[in-house]
């Protein structure tokens, strides 16, 4: 308890401290307030005193081109601090000690504030100076003052005259140039002070050259816009030349001139007009005629431009088309050709109106206005023309005979006849000839036109071009001088079987393995007649034919082949399939598919059967043989040398025709030694078989 003791008594006067410097603040903040309130009531009370202004300035302004006498007093400036001290007065800036002019401002030994110009100025290089005034004192040299800015502002004097950008200018107008339209825009640049009367322009036309009533120009006051009064005539006047002022509004007035070049460009204002309105040609029948009549024009445009250049119309009296109209780039005339033959008996006269204009749309010039483009009517002229007669060439009727025959077709057989008239209607005969038959197979009857066949139309010849042959006939009057006149008869030639497709060769023929359960068979055709069939062909199994159904059945039809089923398993042999096979047009034949059914012990290939009846086959063809030549040996020794000799010559005859005739052998015949032998021949694709005649001439067989 001892040790707290002193402890808190130690708190207590650190305590008692404080509050007694808290206290000594309170008064001395209080003492303050007071003498601060005492001394703001004393400023209160205290009288106002007027601050008066220590910078004095005159006006300080100069005019340009002042002619002097140099130097010249400007203006004066005073500091009223100079009651109180001696100043001296400084100056300094541009115009002083700076460019852009040193030395053109000064001021009186720097006892005084006049300041003093020493040459003249040029507004427009300088339009006003910034000086900088200080005042500092004698004694001390140093500033007493705060520096004084001031301007120093140069007058304008009229001292420029306008300025055009060049002294000369060239403009092209169109000679359709409308009236109050603007020409050119004039502008010039005046140097004097904007927006006063010095630099302020006026425009004035002061002469035009040439001088015409019905055109000229005039120019904006304000603005110098040149504009067209009345209309432009190249013929006229191609070309004006302007004189143009422009003057200021300032004392004295100063101007300047140009010279402006309007040259004008031809346009449409004058219409071409025919030299001659009527005129009256002959023009023979019968005949296309070029450059039949000249129709020439005249026109005041500039020649070879699109204002002078002319088209011809015929508005009147070719309606059937006989006539065009041309035009000659050089005369600029008008070329009339006759472009379809005329005919005198149906038309022996027509009268054909031509109207001309120019290739530019016409705008004419009316009292001195323009007038309304392509409202005046075209110039025109009126052609008779008068049809010749002359003697007319026969005309088929028809022109070209169309005839379809069978090729094969007989001698004698009648294919057509030909009908031409003379179209004049005289009662004169005509004839026919026959120009063109290259193959030599008609006749043509030189009075009734009659075409009978000659020969028979053979299809193949090289003078048939897809079946089609063609017949040139002339018919010929009795005019003077005579006419001709040409038809043409076409043979279409088709094939004697109609054009009907048929089996391809491989399909002719076909081997299969014998199986129970067979492959289906390809069958492929190919088109008949030389002429290309349209898929897809039609195929159809005969049904008139006995057990074909029960047999065979028709797959898939791939549109130029189809498949061949087998309806069961059928036993080693040859059959035959009849078929229809039907294409373009609906045309179809009956054809025969040949199947062979052998054994096929590895599988894929028939096997060779035997042979041994090829013996006996010999055998039997050789005693025929034997035969044969003894009976000749034996005929030979009874006749005598010239019988001998004849008798010769027929055996020879018959021998060279035995060999031409052929033995149908089938191959489902039952015969031994043709079995045999055909199945020795299945590898190679069926040959024909060889026999023999008892003639001795070397048969082919055929196939079916």
């Amino acid at each position: 308890m001892s040790s707290r003791a002193p402890t808190s008594l130690l708190l207590l006067k650190l305590l008692l401290s404080l509050l007694l410097l808290q206290v000594s603040l309170i008064n001395s903040l209080r003492q303050e307030t007071e003498d601060l309130a005492k001394q703001m009531q004393g400023e209160i009370l205290r009288p106002l005193r007027r601050s008066k202004r220590r910078w004095v300035v005159t006006t300080l302004e100069l005019q340009e081109e002042d002619p002097g006498p140099f130097p010249k007093l400007v203006g004066e400036l005073l500091n009223n601090m100079s009651d109180n001290m001696a100043l001296m007065y400084l100056i300094s800036g541009p115009g002083v000690d700076q460019y852009p002019e040193i030395g053109l401002f000064s001021i009186e030994d720097h006892k005084n504030g006049k300041i003093y110009v020493h040459r003249s100025v040029d507004r427009e290089t300088t339009p006003s100076f910034t000086i900088y005034f200080d005042v500092v004192s004698r004694l001390t040299g140093k500033h007493v003052d705060n520096s004084l800015i001031f301007i120093i502002k140069i007058s304008d004097v009229n001292d420029h005259a306008p300025l055009f950008p060049k002294n000369e200018f060239n403009v092209s107008v169109r000679e359709s140039h409308a009236a109050g339209q603007p020409v050119l825009q004039m502008l010039t640049v005046d140097l004097d002070e904007e927006n006063t009367p010095n630099s302020q322009v006026l425009y004035s036309l002061i002469s035009q050259t040439p001088l015409l009533k019905e055109s000229g120009f005039e120019i904006d006051r304000e603005s110098g816009e040149i504009r067209l009064l009345g209309c432009l005539d190249y013929e006229t006047a191609s070309q004006y030349t302007l004189l143009i002022r422009a003057r200021d509004c300032g004392e004295p007035p100063l101007s300047a001139t140009a010279m402006v070049h309007i040259s004008v460009q031809d346009g449409n204002n004058h219409r071409p007009t025919f030299t001659q309105e009527n005129y009256q040609i002959q023009i023979p029948e019968g005949r296309v005629s070029p450059g039949v009549l000249r129709l020439s024009v005249q026109d005041r445009d500039l020649p070879f431009t699109s204002a002078w250049r002319t088209k011809f119309n015929i508005s009147d009296g070719n309606e059937e088309g006989h006539f065009d109209i041309s035009t000659d780039s050089e005369t600029n005339e008008g070329i009339l050709n006759v472009i379809k033959a005329l005919d005198y008996e149906t038309r022996p006269a027509c009268s054909l109106v031509i109207t001309v204009e120019n290739e530019e749309m016409l705008i004419p010039c009316e009292a001195g206005m323009l007038g309304t483009p392509g409202r005046k009517a075209a110039a025109s002229a009126t052609v008779l023309v008068q049809v010749t007669d002359a003697n007319d060439p026969p005309v088929f009727h028809p022109r070209s005979l169309v005839v379809r025959e069978v090729a094969g077709a007989r001698p004698g057989m009648h294919l057509g006849r030909f009908n031409a008239t003379d179209p004049e209607g005289s009662d004169g005969q005509i004839r026919y000839e026959l120009v063109h038959d290259p193959a030599n197979w008609v006749t043509v009857d030189e009075r009734s036109g009659a075409v009978v066949a000659r020969q028979r139309l053979d299809r193949e010849s090289p003078h048939v071009n897809n079946g089609v042959y063609v017949i040139i006939v002339h018919a010929v009057d009795e005019g003077h001088p005579p006419q001709t006149g040409t038809g043409t008869l076409t043979l279409l030639l088709a094939d004697t079987d109609g054009g009907a497709p048929r089996l391809h060769p491989r399909s002719r023929y076909l081997v299969v393995c014998e199986s129970p359960e067979p492959e289906p068979l390809l069958i492929e055709a190919e088109d008949g007649g030389g002429e290309p069939s349209s898929d897809p062909l039609t195929f159809e199994l005969d049904p008139t034919q006995a057990h074909t159904g029960d047999t065979w059945k028709l797959g898939e039809n791939r549109g130029r082949s189809v498949e061949l089923l087998m309806l069961r398993s059928l036993p080693r042999g040859d059959y035959a399939v009849p078929l229809s096979i039907g294409g373009r047009q609906g045309l179809s034949q009956k054809q025969t598919v040949h199947v062979r059914v052998c054994s096929c012990p590895g599988g894929a290939t028939c096997a060779a059967e035997p042979l041994a009846a090829e013996p006996e086959r010999s055998v039997g063809v050789l005693v025929p043989l034997v035969l044969v030549f003894l009976a000749l040996a034996v005929a030979l020794l009874l006749l005598l040398r010239c019988d001998y000799v004849n008798g010769a010559k027929r055996r020879r005859h018959s021998a060279l025709h035995g060999e031409g005739q052929q033995t149908l052998i089938r191959y489902n015949d039952e015969s031994r030694a043709l079995s045999g032998q055909v199945g020795s021949e299945v590898r190679s694709q069926m040959p024909a078989l060889p026999t023999h005649t008892a003639e001795g001439g070397a048969e082919q067989s055929a196939k079916v």
